[in-house]
């Protein structure tokens, strides 16, 4: 079974910060059973632990991993 793939994950916190982290599915199920209690929790990253005041915290944007392709229209 190949390694879980890390998701791209940020945080919009209050006063318009945001945290951009890349987490694995347990770490985001984790992060996003826990937000609605509002309270400190600490997130495994790909590059360490992170502990973040959940009620400070506006929005959680997921990303999306597939691979896009763009097309450009060249000039005649």
């Amino acid at each position: 079974m190949p390694a879980e793939k890390p998701q791209r994950v940020s945080l919009g916190f209050q006063g318009g910060q945001v945290l951009a982290l890349r987490v694995g599915k347990k770490a985001l199920d984790g992060l996003l059973d826990t937000l609605p209690k509002g309270h400190w929790h600490t997130i495994e990253a790909e590059d360490g632990y992170v502990r973040v005041d959940l009620s400070q915290v506006v929005y959680v944007r997921t990303e999306s991993d597939e691979h896009r392709v763009g097309f450009g229209l060249a000039a005649s």
